[in-house]
């Protein structure tokens, strides 16, 4: 990279890593002038666990009977993580290890007898250390390093691993999560962030196929959800003020669970259509759009909570009878929790059912961080329509893209205008659990910016997208 270039990389060098210091899951490579994809299966896991005072190394017996070294062990540094986060040695012995620090800031490896590795952001440095036949564990020991993700493990080729019994602690699933990332499990799909073209005519038949099956909510971590249609979240709806909407809801006789739907854009008895069916059977929900705005859809089936927190949910998006004006792009995103039960099995309702709610991950549209990985294209200076929906069950949201202001807001029915006398605008939109809003703004320039909830212990546990203006480098 010449002189020239990395000059006009250092504004978006600066922006992403706040990011990455407050959320712990952005990598930036100052060599490849892109945000790399960290490995969000160990780190957000290990993100979860918060601390009440600063971590040091893990309390074991120092190692002993050191002799020759018997390999090297390379290890990355990042903001904030290792990788790799896991390692396997051959047989006990003592070891080089190689630190990359391929962050922009300081960070180090401490292990449990003491021995430190320190290297600057750019900076390659090494030591040795003595790895028992149980294994062992390493943080790195700057202060809050350890608590955004900075852990990991060492183990012995076919021993038990005391390391391993101890990742509670240090460098493995934190204990709210309970839940070891898979590394085997599927790729996730990729959610199309686009907001469909509203329905034509005036009178909707709309087929709803209840699923239960598995899904890959984060990466390296599998649930068996509940859906309507084939994905988390349903499908969204589009309609206009006036229209007719009936929905053919079908529970197949291979699920398990009887399940409902709840529209909150409807005004129909609860006991009516809202009721309950059991797999094999069929009802026809129907409707009449009364009222402007974004809705959620949801399963009422008690227990309610667990139903939502399982995957059944959706976004309804009602426009006035005259439509909204014309912008040059829309999306759809709904933000949303998992509690995680086991690998492949159904959610926590026990940890969704929690006082103070302290979800595994916070997303949108239904999988962690993936538009961090897929940045959502678009270009430089033109109008974008944002429908977001907060469906729960339990976190408020403060729905915020970093770099803009919103010049346009109609929430639960109040509206900012872009034409307001006083220029008013607005920098995040608050949503309680089942609020939705449509926000309006542009890209002023090229680059990069993050789409999160202000609430910014919940970003490093996946609830972190990036719209892409242009090329993404503000500098050209």
């Amino acid at each position: 990279m010449n002189t020239r270039t990395s000059k006009r990389l250092l504004p978006l060098i600066a922006l992403l890593t706040l990011i990455a210091l407050l959320s712990g899951c952005v990598t930036i490579d100052p060599n490849r002038r892109q945000v790399e994809r960290t490995d969000t299966s160990r780190v957000q896991a290990a993100a979860l666990q918060p601390q009440a005072s600063p971590v040091s190394a893990p309390q074991q017996a120092p190692a002993t009977n050191a002799g020759p070294v018997l390999g090297t062990l390379e290890i990355h540094a990042f903001e904030m993580g290792f990788k790799p986060a896991e390692l396997t040695v051959d047989q006990p012995g003592t070891y080089e290890i190689k630190l990359i620090n391929d962050g922009m800031i300081l960070h180090d490896i401490a292990f449990p007898d003491g021995t430190k590795i320190e290297a600057q952001g750019g900076q390659t440095a090494s030591g040795t250390v003595t790895i028992p036949a149980e294994g062992l564990t390493f943080i790195c020991s700057v202060p809050g390093h350890a608590q955004a993700g900075m852990r990991g493990t060492i183990k012995v080729k076919g021993q038990s691993s005391a390391a391993t019994a101890q990742a509670d602690d240090h460098g493995g699933p934190a204990p709210e999560t309970g839940v070891a990332a898979d590394p085997n499990a599927p790729a996730y799909e990729l959610r199309d962030p686009r907001a469909p073209a509203r329905l034509a005519g005036e009178v909707h038949d709309i087929e709803l196929v209840m699923e239960e099956k598995l899904m890959t909510v984060a990466e390296g971590y599998v649930q068996k959800v509940w859906t309507f249609g084939p994905s988390v979240p349903g499908p969204v709806i589009r309609v206009k003020v006036g229209d007719t909407v009936r929905i053919h809801l079908k529970n197949p006789a291979s699920n398990q669970m009887p399940h409902s739907i709840d529209f909150h854009s409807s005004m129909v008895a609860w006991n009516d259509e809202m009721r309950s069916i059991n797999p094999g059977e069929e009802l026809i929900y129907e409707w009449k759009a009364e009222y402007a705005g974004v809705f959620m859809y949801h399963c009422g089936t008690a227990p309610t909570l667990h139903h939502i927190a399982n995957g059944m949910y959706g976004m309804v998006i009602v426009e006035p009878k005259e439509g909204l004006p014309p912008v040059d792009h829309e999306y759809a995103l709904v933000q949303s929790e998992w509690y995680l039960g086991p690998q492949g099995e159904v959610t926590d309702l026990t940890k969704a059912a929690a006082a103070a709610p302290a979800p595994d991950f916070v997303v949108f549209n239904g999988v962690a961080n993936q538009y961090k990985d897929h940045p959502i294209q678009v270009p430089t200076g033109e109008t974008v329509r944002v429908f977001v929906l907060n469906a729960g069950p339990s976190v408020d949201s403060a729905f915020h893209i970093v770099g803009t202001v919103f010049d346009t807001v109609i929430k639960e029915g109040v509206v900012l205008t872009r034409d307001n006398p006083g220029r008013w605008g607005s920098q995040a939109v608050d949503l309680a659990p089942a609020q939705g809003a449509i926000v309006e703004f542009h890209l002023a320039e090229d680059g990069l910016y993050p789409i999160v909830t202000h609430a910014f212990n919940f970003v490093g546990r996946g609830a972190l997208g990036l719209f892409q203006a242009g090329d993404g480098d503000p500098q050209k």
